[in-house]
C-alpha cells in the first residue's frame, strides 16, 4: 500500500467515513497485524477502541472461590521495577497496576486512568512533546490511603534514579512528570515522542505508593520491606509469600472497578517444569491456569484430548533466539567478566557468526519441537507484521557453513575440531532447564559437530538463570558463556522496548548491577543512530521503516540468531474465562477473570 493511500484511510476513520473494524480488516489483508493497525490510528488521534472479544459476566464482587495458578518458573520477588523476568512481572500484577494496559488486539485499556489520552480529548499534544493523564478518583491503596498524582510523580522519580537500578529505567529516564492537580499528571518529553504510551503503561509502567517507598528511593531501594510484601491498588491484597515456592492473595473488597474481582483469593504455586504444569491444568484440572508452557506441541495436543483444559496461543512478538556473546566471558576486568570493553576471542570473527547462523536448523526445531508454539524465523522483530522485514531469510546449509569456515582459515584438526591461530573452535551454549530448549540444544550441537565446531551444552535451573541476584554469575544477564538460548518477551505492540536491547548504552554490566538489557554487548553506531531517530519520528510509516532497518542490521551482522517466533502459550482450565494478551502480562486484567458456571 502506498503511504498516501494509508493516510487517506486513516483520515476516513478519523472523520467517520470508514469504520474502525473495517480499517483493521483491510490492514490484516495487507499483512498488518491488528495491534499495529490500532497503533496507527492512535498516533493519528483516533480514539482507542475497547476490546469487544471478551465480556465480563459476574454481577457481584467475589463468590468465585480460589483461583489456583501453577508457575513452573516461580516468582522470586514482588517489586515490579526489579522484575527482570516475566514470572515476577506476572506475580506483581495481582497487586500493582499501571494507568493503562494492552489488550489482545493491541488497544489501550484504561486501568487507573479515567480515560485514554488522545488528540481528540486534548490529552496528547499535536507536537508530540507531552501527554496528559487523568486519574480515577475512587482508587485507594490496600492500606486505605488515597491514590493520587503524587504516586505517579514519585514512581517516575524512583525508577529514573540510577541508584535505584530499576529494570525499566529507560522508560522513565527520558521523560519529565509533573502534577497538574491531585488527579492529573503531565508527562513531557525532551523531543517529539511518537510512542508516548510507555511510561505508566503495561508491565513496565505499574505505579508504587509514595508513602511506602519514598524512604527507599535510590541506593536503599533493595532494602524496602515492601519488595516482598506489596501494597498496591490491584484487585488482590497480599497475604503470604515464599520466594520460589508459593504466593497467596485475598480479594480487595475496595477495588475500584465494579463487581470485580470474581475470585475470593488467588494462589500461585511455583516449581516443577513446563510439562508437569501443562498436565496439571490440561489433563488433571488441578489448577486453573499455567503460563509460559514451553512444551512440545505434540504433548499439548494429547493433554487437551480429555477436554478438561485448553492450550491458548496468544499473538505476540515473543522471539526465541540464540544470543551471541560479543564480549570476552573468560577474561576478568576489574572483577567483571564479559566486560563491555572486551571482545570475544572467537565470535568477534564475523565468518564464525555467519557459519553458526547457517547451522541452526530452524525448520526442524519448529516441526519437531514447537509446532503451534514456535514458527521458524530469520527476524528478531516479527510482530506486529508492519515491522517485519521482507528482505531477511533463514537457511540451514551445512555445506555452505563449512565453506565459510574454510575460507576464513579455520582448519580441521586430527580430532575433527577446527582451529585457527592455535585456538580451537570450541563453544558453550547455555540455557535454562526446559525440555524444548534441551532438544533444541541437541539439534544445534549435532549440526555444529558436522561443521567441525565443538559445542558444550550447559543447563541452568530456571530459578537461577532468571534470577535478579547481581551476585549470581549464572543469570542470563551476566551471560558468562559464548552462546545463550533465551526468549525475549514483548510487552506492547511497539518495538521500541524490544529493540532497545541492542543499544550500546544499554549493555549489562557491573555498574548497573547487570540490569542493562543489552546482554550480548553488541554495538553498532548505525544501529544506535537508527534507534535514536525512531524515538523522535512522529510519522508512523517512516518510523516503521527505521525499525525494519534496525532488525536488518542485527540479522546481517549476526548479533543474535533468531530461531522461532513464539506466540505466548498458556494452559487454561475449561471453565475459566480469562482475557489474555500477548502485548502485556498474562495477568494484566486479572480483575476480569471468572469461572463459567
Amino acid at each position: 500500500m502506498r503511504e498516501s493511500n494509508l493516510r487517506h484511510m486513516i483520515r476516513d476513520v478519523k472523520e467517520g467515513r470508514l469504520g474502525r473494524r473495517e480499517f483493521v480488516a483491510r490492514m490484516a489483508a495487507l499483512g498488518i497485524a491488528a495491534p499495529m493497525a490500532g497503533t496507527l490510528l492512535m498516533h493519528a488521534g483516533v480514539a482507542t477502541a475497547q476490546s469487544s472479544s471478551f465480556q465480563y459476566k459476574p454481577t457481584k464482587r467475589g463468590g468465585g472461590g480460589v483461583l489456583k495458578m501453577l508457575f513452573w518458573q516461580a516468582p522470586t520477588l514482588l517489586n515490579p521495577h526489579f522484575a527482570a523476568g516475566t514470572k515476577d512481572q506476572e506475580a506483581c500484577r495481582l497487586f500493582y497496576e499501571p494507568l493503562a494496559g494492552w489488550d489482545a488486539e493491541g488497544n489501550l485499556r484504561a486501568i487507573l486512568a479515567s480515560e485514554i489520552p488522545s488528540n481528540e480529548n486534548g490529552g496528547v499534544s499535536k507536537d508530540g512533546l507531552s501527554v496528559i493523564w487523568k486519574l480515577k478518583s475512587n482508587v485507594t491503596w490496600h492500606d486505605g490511603r488515597r491514590f493520587s498524582a503524587d504516586d505517579c510523580v514519585f514512581t517516575w522519580r524512583y525508577c529514573s534514579d540510577p541508584a535505584t537500578t530499576a529494570v525499566n529505567i529507560t522508560t522513565f529516564q527520558g521523560v519529565k512528570v509533573e502534577k497538574v492537580d491531585d488527579l492529573t499528571i503531565r508527562v513531557s518529553f525532551a523531543r517529539p515522542t511518537p510512542f508516548w504510551a510507555d511510561a505508566f503503561v503495561g508491565a513496565r509502567g505499574v505505579i508504587l505508593p509514595k508513602h511506602i517507598f519514598e524512604p527507599y528511593i535510590g541506593a536503599p531501594a533493595r532494602d524496602a520491606g515492601a519488595n516482598g510484601k506489596p501494597v498496591g491498588t490491584g484487585p488482590y491484597k497480599f497475604t503470604s509469600f515464599k520466594p520460589g515456592d508459593f504466593l497467596s492473595a485475598a480479594i480487595n473488597p475496595n477495588y475500584h472497578a465494579p463487581n470485580r474481582p470474581h475470585f475470593d483469593s488467588v494462589e500461585i504455586k511455583g516449581g516443577g517444569d513446563a510439562v508437569s504444569a501443562a498436565r496439571a491444568v490440561l489433563q488433571a484440572a488441578e489448577y486453573d491456569f499455567a503460563p509460559n508452557l514451553q512444551v512440545e506441541d505434540e504433548i499439548l495436543r494429547k493433554l487437551e484430548e480429555g477436554g478438561k483444559g485448553r492450550a491458548e496461543f496468544i499473538e505476540s512478538g515473543n522471539i526465541e533466539f540464540i544470543a551471541i556473546q560479543h564480549a570476552d566471558p573468560f577474561t576478568d576486568v576489574d572483577g567483571e567478566r564479559s566486560h563491555p570493553n572486551t571482545r570475544h576471542p572467537i565470535l568477534s570473527d564475523k565468518a564464525v557468526r555467519d557459519a553458526l547462523n547457517l547451522l541452526v536448523d530452524r525448520g526442524a526445531i519448529e516441526k519437531y519441537i514447537y509446532g503451534r508454539a514456535g514458527l521458524a524465523t530469520a527476524n528478531f522483530i516479527n510482530n506486529p507484521k508492519r515491522f517485519r522485514s521482507q528482505k531477511t531469510k533463514w537457511e540451514f546449509n551445512l555445506a555452505a557453513a563449512n565453506k565459510v569456515l574454510d575460507a576464513a582459515g579455520w582448519t580441521r584438526g586430527a580430532d575433527g575440531v577446527r582451529t585457527k591461530g592455535g585456538r580451537k573452535l570450541q563453544l558453550t551454549l547455555q540455557t535454562s532447564i526446559n525440555a524444548p530448549r534441551q532438544k533444541a540444544q541437541a539439534v544445534v550441537k549435532q549440526a555444529f559437530q558436522k561443521a567441525g565446531i565443538a559445542l558444550d551444552l550447559k543447563q541452568i535451573a530456571a530459578s537461577v538463570f532468571f534470577s535478579t541476584d547481581p551476585g549470581n554469575g549464572d543469570t542470563y544477564q551476566h551471560f558468562y558463556s559464548d552462546l545463550e538460548m533465551i526468549q525475549a518477551t514483548v510487552n506492547g505492540p511497539d518495538p521500541a522496548l524490544l529493540t532497545s536491547q541492542f543499544c550500546s548504552w544499554a549493555m549489562a554490566s557491573k555498574s548497573n548491577r547487570w540490569q542493562g538489557r543489552n546482554i550480548t554487548r553488541w554495538k553498532s553506531e548505525a544501529y544506535d543512530r537508527a534507534f535514536d531517530a525512531a524515538q523522535q519520528e512522529i510519522d508512523p510509516v517512516k518510523r516503521a521503516e527505521l525499525f525494519i532497518r534496525m532488525n536488518e542490521l542485527v540479522v546481517e551482522d549476526v548479533a543474535v540468531i533468531p530461531v522461532v517466533y513464539r506466540p505466548s502459550t498458556a494452559g487454561v482450565r475449561a471453565d475459566l474465562r480469562a482475557p489474555l494478551s500477548g502485548w502485556d502480562n498474562n495477568l494484566w486484567l486479572i480483575s476480569d477473570w471468572y469461572r463459567e458456571v
